[in-house]
């Protein structure tokens, strides 16, 4: 709220200083910042979009044609020549899959149970040289300068990196600047009224999950690390909130000591002003971590309704500002467009996983569109969801990869109360479902996909290690599908594989166990390593016979700084093969799973030696 009279000169009582100046520029100067960061991504992306293939992955889902004819491997790499004592042997042949039904490889029935593994058919490229397949490889900046990453991936906190400290930090800085040049925030309230509103449309475009930032920088909404945007949209919302209140308390004592509160109270401007505070410091109580974590549809509801009666109430209260609630309700309104062009409606086939306390949704014309590690949001709309659950949208990452006769997959871990009806509606068998199985067909809207791993490629690294706890399996699970397709169409890098899952209950393997076999059976080319580490105390467990060789299962947690030294080890040692005389071109280790699990990996990774990281080409990390 400002004084009218005040607003004519726009400059408070630092009459030398144009606010709405000095703030516009300092806006330029942030997103000059940005651009700075996102020409630091431009190497990766080019590499990244010099083929084809990823223009139309990542983007928009869709559905494809599938073709069922019997997978043929291109011509392998083959290492050049070498003496005689050297190893040249070929690879062994790779295994058919087989099916009862008409197409190889393919099945109508056995594609519907919870661990199908016709996604892991292909049909390869064909008629380019092995070579020309490779994906190129572009190291990241905590790659090329490893001291620099890992001081900045040090937690500060659990989940917090001194890099997201220092972005805060500069930003921090930005905008004190403004406020104190000239002025001094407790006489001149309206200086922070200009530094306030000119932060709006940063706060509006950071909280989209589509957004022009997001999309140069490779950065989704959804992450809250390693400079990603979820948290700078947080602090800045909060500065947001800081700067109102004190224009708003510097107005109201100055109005109270000249004794004209009720004078001031009735302009119309003023009383916009009172609006849209009281809609800022609504939109700040339900997004505590109470109301997120113990009524999300509160805070989630809030904040669109808060969002949307922001604009206008501060539209009314200063009109000077009309290009700043223009850029935030064009970022807004971009936002809700790609999200409508985003959005598809599709029977979707759900059925339960009691040992896993999941609920499997299937979408089998749905098949095309998005990358490893991406994730969906969801609408089931059924009245068994109770009377708003049919409203309510949820994220859940892609457990499948594209361009399967299961099409898009997904597994919802049993965790809160939408998540239970979903499960307890897809345990009535049959309801709907066109093969009389353990399945219920239901209507549902997706979202997406969103998130990701930006532009690294993990075909394009040397060996991959994927650290997963409890459902961040279906994260691991979709990244392993993905690399073993393209290595069987011989365009992946990859020389290991290995994947860790810390799971509570040794049970959870066994709905699995089929999935895991399929995928060490087709990493015919690449050798895959899959150790399962169990926590809590079990009565039975499964037998050592049921493990199909490359699968093991430990109790404790795993030794992860163990398990990343002989993978680098394994990496450095391959001296034959088909990927022999490829360049060692770096280590990738995805993480999914509880922030404790982030903190830990993160730890490992910046403690590996110098000389080792060099040797292997550096080590990246992708979090989830």
């Amino acid at each position: 709220m400002s004084d009218p009279t005040l607003l004519q000169t726009s400059s408070g009582s630092s009459g030398s200083v144009d606010a709405l100046s000095l703030v516009f520029h300092v806006d330029l100067f942030i997103l000059a910042v940005a651009a700075v960061f996102a020409l630091a991504t431009l190497p990766r992306a080019f590499a990244r979009l010099s083929r084809s293939a990823e223009w139309r992955r990542g983007h928009i889902l869709r559905s494809t044609r599938l073709d069922y004819r019997r997978p043929r491997r291109p011509p392998p790499l083959r290492p050049p020549p070498t003496p005689a004592k050297e190893s040249t042997k070929t690879p062994p042949e790779e295994p058919q899959a087989t099916s009862s039904s008409g197409h190889d490889g393919i099945t109508s029935e056995e594609s519907h149970t919870y661990v199908s593994h016709t996604n892991l058919i292909r049909k390869p490229s064909t008629g380019k040289a092995a070579a020309n397949l490779l994906p190129p490889h572009v190291r990241a900046w905590s790659a090329i300068l490893p001291p620099v990453g890992n001081l900045l991936r040090y937690r500060l906190d659990s989940g917090f990196s001194l890099g997201q400290a220092l972005v805060l930090g500069l930003y921090s800085a930005i905008l004190v600047y403004p406020v104190f040049l000239k002025s001094d925030p407790f006489t001149d309230p309206l200086r922070t009224g200009f530094v306030a509103i000119s932060q709006i449309p940063l706060v509006y475009m950071l909280g989209t999950k589509n957004n022009l930032l997001g999309m140069f920088l490779a950065l989704g909404y959804e992450k809250a690390r390693n400079f990603a945007l979820n948290y700078v949209h947080r602090y800045a919302g909060m500065m947001l909130i800081l700067l109102s209140n004190v224009h708003a308390v510097g107005y109201i004592y100055e109005w109270v000591f000249q004794g004209k509160l009720s004078v001031y109270l009735k302009e119309p401007s003023v009383i916009w002003g009172l609006v849209a505070l009281a809609a800022v410091d609504t939109l700040y109580l339900f997004s505590t971590s109470f109301w997120r974590r113990k009524a999300y549809n509160i805070f989630f509801g809030s904040h669109i309704i808060c969002f949307i009666v922001f604009l206008p109430a501060v539209y009314s209260h200063q009109p000077a500002i009309l290009y700043y609630v223009v850029a935030a309700a064009g970022a807004y309104g971009l936002d809700h467009i790609l999200r409508l062009l985003k959005t598809r409606l599709f029977h979707g086939r759900i059925r339960p996983i009691p040992d896993l306390s999941m609920t499997r949704i299937e979408i089998p014309e749905l098949n095309a569109g998005w990358r490893a590690g991406q994730h969906v949001r969801i609408r089931v709309l059924s009245s068994a969801m109770g009377w708003i659950g049919w409203a309510e949208v949820h994220p859940f990452t892609i457990a499948s990869v594209a361009k399967t006769p299961e099409g898009l997959v997904l597994m919802c871990k049993n965790v809160g109360g939408w998540t239970k009806k979903l499960y307890e509606m897809a345990k009535v068998a049959g309801y709907g479902s066109e093969d009389g199985g353990m399945s219920r067909s239901v209507l549902m809207m997706v979202e997406g996909p969103y998130g990701g791993p930006g532009h690294s490629v993990f075909a394009s690294y040397s060996a991959a290690v994927f650290v997963v706890g409890g459902s961040g399996i279906t994260f691991a699970l979709s990244a392993l599908q993905d690399l073993v397709r393209v290595d069987l169409e011989g365009a992946s890098r990859v020389k290991v594989i290995e994947l860790v899952w810390s799971v509570q209950d040794p049970s959870s393997l066994t709905p699995l166990l089929p999935q895991f076999t399929a995928l060490l059976q087709q990493s015919t080319y690449t050798p895959l390593r899959i150790s399962v580490h169990y926590t809590r105390a079990a009565d039975t467990l499964p037998s050592k016979a049921s493990l199909p060789p490359g699968v093991t299962l430990t109790a404790g947690r795993p030794r992860i700084g163990k398990i990343l030294d002989a993978v680098i080890q394994r990496t450095l040692s391959y001296g034959s093969g088909v990927k022999a005389s490829m360049d060692i071109t770096g280590v990738i280790v995805g993480v999914c799973g509880p922030v404790g699990l982030g903190d830990e990996v993160t730890q490992v990774v910046s403690s590996i030696d110098a000389s080792r990281r060099w040797a292997v080409g550096g080590i990246e990390m992708h979090e989830e």
